[in-house]
Formats: C-alpha cells, sequence, structure tokens
C-alpha cells in the first residue's frame, strides 16, 4: 500500500477491522440457522462452508495489507466479509419491515466486488477502457437492483412470515423477478468476461504473460460456471416470491463447488501478487553483476532468465556517437517495437537524464511495474559501476605514475646531491686540507711552532668534517649501489650496522636491475636495520635477498621485543609508501616479544605498465 509505513497500532486497528467482517457474517450464520425451521434448514457442512468463505477473504486480504498489496485489492477483499450475507438470516429480520429490504438490496453486492477484484489484477489498480466500462456496467446493474429491491419487492406472506416492504411504492412481481434475474445474468456475464479475458491472455501469450496471469482465471472460470448454472436454475425455478430463505433443497453439488470457486479467487490472487513479488526478488541475482560493470552478453542471458523472457534485448547506449547499440556493437533503430504487438520498449535514463541503456522485452511484463523499477535500477547501477570503475582505475593510473615520478625525482635528487658534494664540497676541502698541510710544514721550518700547532689541530677538525661529509654523501646515494649491485650494497649496509647482520643474498642481484627498484630495495633495508637498532632492542639481525628475473624479494628479521606496526612511529609507513610507489608489497608481522619480520616484494617490470 502507497504512503508512508504505517504505525504498529495502525497495523492492528487494520487487522481488527478485517476480521469484523467475517465474525459478523458467522454470528449471522449461526442465528439464521438456528431461527430457520429444522425441515428448511441446509446441511451444517454447506452452513460451515459457506461461513468459512468470509475468514478465506479476511485472511487474504491481511496477507495482502501485510506485504504491500496496493489499497484496492486488500479494501475489496475485506469488504467481501461483510457483504456476504447469509440467506437464511433473513429468518431472524423478517419481522423487520425496514431492515430486511435494506439488507436484500446488498446482498449480492459481493458479486461485484468479487468482479473488481478480478478486474484489478495483477496490478491492483485498474486500468483501461475495457475495465472502465466493466466498472461502470457492473455499478449501475448493481445501483438498478438497489432500487428494485427497496421500491418493489414484497415477500408473499403464505410462504414467508415477513413484514411487509415499507419502502415498498409498488407490487410488481414479475417486474421485480426480471430485474434480479437481468442482474444476476449481467452479473454472471461480467465475471465470465473477466475470467475469459484472463484464461485467454494466459493462453495465447509468452512465458512472461502465463508468469504475470498466473492461476487467477482458474477459481475465475470454476466460479463463473457455478454461477451460470445457478442463475439458469434461478430463472427456471424460482417462485415469485419465495427467495428469502435457502432451505436444504436448494443447496446442491453446484452451490458447494460456487463456493470452493468463490473462496479460490482471493487465495489466487494473493498467490500470484506473491509469485510475481518472487519474481522482482531475482532482480537482487542482477545486483552481482553490477559488482564489475556492464558485461553486455552475461547481462542480456541474465536479465532473460530474471523475467523468464528468452527474447529479451538490451540497447546501450553510445554516448560518442549519439546511438543506440546491441551487444554485438550493431547500431539499432529504436521505432523497431511501434509495430510490434506483443512486444515493447523500456527507456532506461541516468539521474541527470542522459540515457544509459532501452530494454525490449515482452509486453506482458508492463503488468510487473515493480519488476520493471528494480531491473531499471539493477541496469543503471552496472552502468554508474561501470564508470565509477573505468574513472577509479584511471585515477589509480595516475597517482601510481605519479608517485613513481616523485621517487624517481627524489633518487635523481640524492645522485645529483652525492655528485656535487663528491665533486664539489669535497674536492674542495681536500685541497684546502693539502693547503694548510703545505702551509703547516712551513711553518715549522720558519720556527713558528705555535703557529704549526694550531695549523695541525685545523687540519685534525678539516679531516673529521670530510669524513662526515663523505658519510653523508654515501647515505643520500651510496656510490657502492651503482657500482657493485644490490647484493654488495647490501653486505656494505650491514657491516655499518651497530648490531651483527646476518646476510644471505641469492639470484639475479647484479648491476642489471632496474635503478629504481635498487634504490627502493636499499633505502628499505637500510630504513629497517636503523628501526632495529633504534627500537627492537635486538641482539641479531638476519638480512636475506634474492631475485628470479620477475621480482626481487627481501626479508628483514629480528629477535628483539616486537610490537613494530605503520601506526607506532617507527618509520614503517614511510617504507609502505615507497614500496607501494613501485607497485610492490610490504607486510609485517611484530607481535609482542617475539621480534619483528619485514617482507618486501618489487616487481622489476614498471608498476603503471601493469595497469
Amino acid at each position: 500500500m502507497s504512503g508512508p509505513a504505517p504505525t504498529p497500532r495502525r497495523r492492528a486497528l487494520v487487522v481488527v477491522l478485517i476480521l469484523l467482517g467475517p465474525a459478523i457474517t458467522l454470528v449471522m450464520q449461526v442465528l439464521g440457522y438456528e431461527a430457520t425451521a429444522e425441515p428448511s434448514r441446509p446441511e451444517i457442512a454447506w452452513t460451515t462452508l459457506h461461513a468459512a468463505v468470509a475468514f478465506v477473504f479476511a485472511g487474504s486480504a491481511i496477507v495482502a495489507y501485510r506485504v504491500g498489496e496496493p489499497r484496492l485489492p486488500v479494501v475489496l477483499m475485506a469488504i467481501m466479509g461483510y457483504l456476504w450475507i447469509p440467506q437464511t438470516f433473513f429468518s431472524v429480520i423478517a419481522g423487520l419491515g425496514g431492515v430486511w429490504p435494506l439488507l436484500r438490496s446488498i446482498d449480492l453486492v459481493w458479486a461485484l466486488a468479487l468482479g473488481l477484484l478480478a478486474n484489478a489484477y495483477p496490478r491492483g489498480v485498474f486500468r483501461g477502457r475495457t475495465s472502465a466500462i466493466l466498472l461502470v456496467l457492473g455499478i449501475g446493474v448493481s445501483v438498478i437492483r438497489f432500487l428494485a429491491v427497496i421500491l418493489l419487492d414484497q415477500p408473499d406472506q403464505p410462504d414467508c412470515e415477513c413484514a411487509p416492504n415499507i419502502y415498498a411504492i409498488a407490487e410488481d412481481p414479475e417486474l421485480f423477478a426480471g430485474i434480479d434475474l437481468g442482474y444476476r445474468v449481467i452479473g454472471a456475464g461480467i465475471i465470465m468476461f473477466v475470467a475469459g479475458r484472463l484464461f485467454w491472455h494466459w493462453f495465447r501469450s509468452s512465458a512472461p504473460a502465463r508468469t504475470v496471469a498466473f492461476v487467477m482465471p482458474i477459481g475465475l472460470i470454476a466460479w463463473t460456471a457455478a454461477l451460470v448454472v445457478e442463475a439458469v436454475s434461478y430463472a427456471m425455478t424460482r417462485p415469485d416470491a419465495g427467495h428469502l430463505v435457502v432451505t436444504s433443497a436448494t443447496v446442491g453439488p453446484v452451490a458447494i463447488v460456487s463456493l470452493f470457486a468463490v473462496a479460490s479467487v482471493p487465495i489466487c490472487y494473493v498467490a500470484g501478487s506473491l509469485h510475481i513479488r518472487a519474481m522482482r526478488g531475482r532482480v537482487a541475482d542482477l545486483m552481482g553483476i553490477t559488482r564489475e560493470g556492464v558485461d553486455r552478453s552475461v547481462w542480456r542471458s541474465s536479465l532473460a532468465t530474471t523475467l523468464q523472457d528468452p527474447g529479451v534485448e538490451v540497447y546501450w547506449w553510445d554516448e560518442e556517437d549519439g546511438v543506440y547499440r546491441d551487444e554485438g556493437d550493431g547500431v539499432v533503430d529504436l521505432p523497431l517495437a511501434a509495430g510490434e504487438p506483443s512486444r515493447t520498449l523500456l527507456p532506461i535514463d541516468a539521474a541527470d537524464g542522459t540515457p544509459v541503456a532501452v530494454i525490449r522485452h515482452d509486453r506482458a511484463l508492463s503488468e510487473n511495474d515493480r519488476l520493471l523499477d528494480g531491473v531499471s535500477a539493477a541496469l543503471r547501477l552496472a552502468v554508474d559501476n561501470g564508470k565509477l570503475r573505468s574513472e577509479l582505475e584511471r585515477n589509480l593510473e595516475d597517482v601510481r605514475e605519479s608517485r613513481q615520478r616523485i621517487v624517481e625525482a627524489a633518487n635523481e635528487a640524492r645522485k645529483r646531491l652525492e655528485r656535487d658534494l663528491h665533486d664539489g664540497s669535497q674536492q674542495q676541502l681536500v685541497a684546502l686540507s693539502m693547503e694548510l698541510r703545505t702551509i703547516c710544514t712551513a711553518a715549522r721550518q720558519q720556527g713558528a711552532s705555535a703557529l704549526a700547532e694550531e695549523l695541525e689541530e685545523a687540519i685534525t677538525r678539516l679531516a673529521t668534517a670530510l669524513r662526515e661529509l663523505r658519510q653523508l654523501a654515501h647515505g643520500i646515494h651510496p656510490t657502492v649501489l651503482a657500482e657493485g649491485g644490490l647484493e654488495l650494497a647490501m653486505r656494505e649496509l650491514a657491516g655499518r650496522s651497530p648490531i651483527p647482520v646476518d646476510v644471505e643474498a641469492e639470484g639475479e642481484l647484479g648491476r642489471g636491475l632496474p635503478e629504481l627498484i635498487e634504490s627502493t630495495a636499499y633505502f628499505v633495508a637500510s630504513e629497517g636495520l636503523v628501526n632495529a637498532a633504534k627500537h627492537s632492542r635486538a641482539r641479531q639481525v638476519w638480512l636475506r635477498v634474492e631475485g628470479d628475473g620477475e621480482r626481487v624479494r627481501m626479508t628483514i628479521r629480528d629477535n628483539g621485543i616486537g610490537g613494530a606496526s605503520e601506526l607506532a612511529g617507527t618509520g614503517i609507513l614511510g617504507l609502505v609508501d615507497r614500496v607501494d610507489a613501485v607497485g610492490g608489497s610490504l607486510r609485517i608481522r611484530s607481535p609482542r616479544g617475539e621480534g619483528t619480520t619485514i617482507e618486501v616484494e618489487l616487481p622489476l617490470a614498471s608498476p603503471v605498465a601493469a595497469v
């Protein structure tokens, strides 16, 4: 039902109102049975079955209400409990001339409600000119019969102890009999037409249409057959006025079949509605496809399975050329469905109004709006996911390229700074040291011992500064890495560690490695050894490096206190960023008290090319 979700109190009130109708019917059934003379009473089985029909409608109404069916079928099923008036109850109110005519005037309106319920299937609303004509005709004949009962019906006093109809303006049994019979015949014709239309639609149409129509025609056909037989029997045997009481003589197999058929209509309606709802649930299967974007052939086959329409087609919008294309990339002229009576088109647009796709499906599926809405949402989501995926991959590629350029630029800056220090500052300091040494020698020869000692002290400080400068230049970009390769650089790096480092190198680690991978491996190892020395309290470090021509693998393990993590301020986060920039991976295991192990894998191929 449309509108905001009902509150628990409102739901309970609706259920009570629905159940009140069959409860009233049951009371009337019991009172009428007791008030009817024993020879004229209908059989107890028929009486029980008649009362049960009202509860079947009420139960179906509650189910329809709880699953969110439109308001119209819920109201029609609920109102049946109030209109399902047992004929035996007229024995109770026969002496009330102002009551029984009113009740008598609406005692067959339930047939109109039942016909409207069938006509509203499966959408739960009246649509189309035919439905409008049937609605007007049904209401019209019901109003005419209502007026005929109120104004013309009078009981035959010898056959029925009923009070006179206080509303009657004339006594014309033949005219009333004709109107009453006409109402029954027209009502049976309407129901027969509705049932026949549903059944013919089911019989002649495709699998999707049969799924939508489902079992509703079965109950209608059975009830219509019983109704026609009853109408014919009524026309042939009806007395002029003895029609207020149902006796055992009037209850036969046809009447019992009629009750079963009437009770089957709401059950068939709810069953068909739940089946259609289950079809909508299959749209969830389509959502799995959206995770990987849009695969046109997979989408069409999955959609055909969901809609149970093997002829379904999906035409995709080509933004570049401004045309629709099929899964074979051929251009499609969309007016192709104009001359197809059995198929129609469902256009799907994005939130901004731009075309996304068009689904060509069986026209019968238009009866299931919610199913098509779910399919449209799933396809729209698939297209959006595909666009987002492509955009995300482009952004990731840009980020990777940018990060690699930053790392390469940093390495070039390191090399340039190391070269400038070596060729510039270091050479000048070496030349200055030699000049000071010459001046110191000359001062000693001239007997300036004090000056010579000061010069010696300056030369010593200069040598210390030169040594520190060389170490700084070596840390910025080690010359041994460029000259001796990764294995020699690792061993040289281990030799400068303040704690023992066991180095194991295997495979292809010579000078043929990409420079960016060499420098990344070197600085990750350097930072790992520095972290072990500063934070791990380790007594031993094991450094293993191996290359297989496709990647370089490195493991740094210590026997320290553990507890290292990316968020602990130990430099691990910087290592992760450096490794990720070249498309590699870094894993760290550092349980408390069990040491730290860092595993690094660096691909030799360009990470950008791998995307």
